[in-house]
């Protein structure tokens, strides 16, 4: 269910910094992503506490364990994380959802703003559709 906001934000993140980002589904880390896992890795980790919680936080521990560098968001404290977004606890996942969005989002400009990029005037991206 947060793969979408996964790829959005690795969007987001790829549109206005410049930086290469993906988005993957937790439990298909362990099928290519976890290759690449070593301390030069930078993870932002969306762990929702109503969907899979246990399961993606052992993924995360996995990247942990190889001296990955990790961005938790999520309700619940992750000890592992090198840096911690706490959202509000929310009754259903869906409004887990909309507040990992607005994080997500967020960070991404600022992470463009720290890199000095103007975020206003993204370079490269095609503003209208051409048909021939």
């Amino acid at each position: 269910m947060f793969f979408p906001l996964a790829l959005e934000g690795a969007l987001k993140l790829k549109e206005i910094s410049y930086l290469h980002a993906e988005g993957y589904p937790s439990g298909e880390m362990k099928h290519g992503p976890i290759a690449l896992a070593d301390p030069e890795l930078f993870t932002i980790a969306l762990l929702p506490q109503h969907l899979l919680y246990e399961k993606s936080k052992s993924n995360v521990e996995e990247l942990s364990a190889r001296d990955s560098t990790i961005c938790a968001i999520s309700a619940l404290e992750f000890d592992k994380a090198d840096d911690f977004i706490q959202i509000n606890e929310c009754q259903d996942y869906m409004l887990e959802f909309f507040e990992m969005m607005v994080v997500v989002q967020l960070l991404s400009l600022e992470i463009s703003v720290r890199l000095g990029n103007d975020v206003d005037m993204p370079r490269n991206l095609a503003k209208s559709v051409t048909v021939e």
